[in-house]
């Protein structure tokens, strides 16, 4: 199974991003896999549940279990997690990863790897070849969400209508260049040209500052200590 891997650089000071990334109330607010987080009372290793909504009456649940590092001898932190559904509906079985934070003079590298195992037989991995790559997307689009909240302080809430915003309206540009065509030429062929062009030309364009983007963080580990899943994942 394909690890996805996504890593932003963070300038804010280690303890914030730590609390941002570790506190259930606050971790659903700017990551978009999660609708809530409710930890398990007394459950150690620590454990939790938690709920994705899909659709606007449809919640899918599960579980996990996680543990962290908080002092380390190198300065780093570490999270581990476990996770799975009991709920049919996912297509997540289960699954781990792990949180990395390394500290450096520009700010805190946040990263993470995990990977999962897909249910529904063959057609589950043949879901996956779709979901996959969208799961990573969304996990590198909420980091910069992240990023944006805490180096210049614009609210995830906000960024998520900044983000709506900037897709209505490359939709309607890509739209009204293909309606102008349209009209000025009877010619199919170079109204749908025009219309792929303004289309690549949309997706193209970099998005507002204050506008999450996934395409701002990385998706390969530069070297092996990102890589490699931290030991701590073998207690969970």
């Amino acid at each position: 199974m394909p690890t996805i891997y996504v890593e932003t650089l963070v300038d804010a000071p280690m303890e914030q991003v730590w609390w941002a990334t570790q506190d259930p109330a606050t971790h659903p607010r700017w990551d978009a896999r999660f609708t809530s987080i409710d930890p398990v009372p007394g459950s150690t290793p620590a454990r939790f549940r938690y709920a994705t909504r899909v659709l606007p009456a449809v919640r899918i649940g599960g579980y996990g279990v996680h543990a962290g590092e908080r002092t380390r001898p190198d300065g780093t932190r570490t999270s581990a997690l476990r996770f799975g559904s009991d709920d049919r509906r996912s297509l997540i079985a289960s699954g781990s990863g792990y949180w990395r934070y390394v500290p450096g003079p520009a700010g805190v590298r946040f990263l993470t790897g995990y990977t999962y195992a897909p249910r529904w037989g063959p057609w589950g991995r043949l879901a996956d070849l779709a979901f996959r790559p969208a799961f990573g997307w969304a996990t590198a689009w909420s980091f910069d969400r992240l990023r944006l909240w805490l180096e210049q302080g614009v609210p995830p809430e906000r960024a998520l209508g900044n983000a709506a915003r900037d897709v209505a309206l490359r939709t309607l540009a890509v739209a009204g260049v293909g309606a102008l065509t349209a009209r000025a030429t009877d010619d199919p062929i170079a109204t749908a040209l025009t219309a792929l062009a303004a289309t690549v030309l949309a997706v193209a364009l970099p998005p507002h500052p204050h506008t999450p983007a996934a395409r701002r963080c990385r998706r390969r580990p530069p070297d092996r200590l990102a890589a490699r899943p931290p030991s701590l994942l073998e207690k969970l």
